[in-house]
């Protein structure tokens, strides 16, 4: 089933407790993992324009966390997660906790795939439950990825 097809990304629905979302850069898979991957270019896109990235904190390794927090108006809104699988420039697994509503975590498989130049990340969210993924759409998250990733192509593309 699909949930909506943008210029920019694919998200569907694969199971009652999953969300895929499939988006293409252009740009190489290095320079989109690293752009991923690296606390001050994240800095530069995840909150694309909706706010201010205050916080990126990244120990990429396994068991390593991560912490992103991120000012909009007079709300600060933070996730965080840890690292479970790392293939560098190829797979990243990790849980994903919005702090606001922490027993809503997914757990999120990204995978960087390159064909021609060009880069194609799947990121397969794996929430606990139906309604755990219902509210994560509901949340308004679609449109908010699509402007991040806007934002982390331009990064990729600036890094080359």
């Amino acid at each position: 089933m699909t949930m909506s097809s943008t210029k920019t990304a694919t998200v569907t629905l694969p199971a009652d407790d999953q969300i895929q979302i499939v988006r293409e850069f252009d740009a190489p898979k290095h320079l989109v993992w690293k752009a991923w991957t690296t606390p001050e270019l994240v800095k530069r896109w995840w909150s694309s324009d909706m706010g201010e990235t205050t916080l990126a904190e990244i120990d990429l390794r396994v068991g390593g966390r991560w912490r992103y927090v991120m000012v909009a108006g007079d709300m600060e809104v933070g996730f965080h997660g840890e690292y479970s699988e790392i293939v560098e420039n190829e797979r990243l697994v990790s849980t994903e906790v919005y702090e606001g509503m922490p027993e809503a975590y997914s757990v999120n498989t990204a995978t960087f795939e390159e064909t021609d130049g060009r880069t194609t990340l799947t990121i397969l969210v794996q929430h606990s439950s139906k309604e755990h993924r219902d509210g994560h759409i509901a949340s308004g998250m679609e449109g908010g990825m699509n402007r991040a990733m806007d934002y982390l192509e331009r990064v990729a593309i600036s890094l080359a």
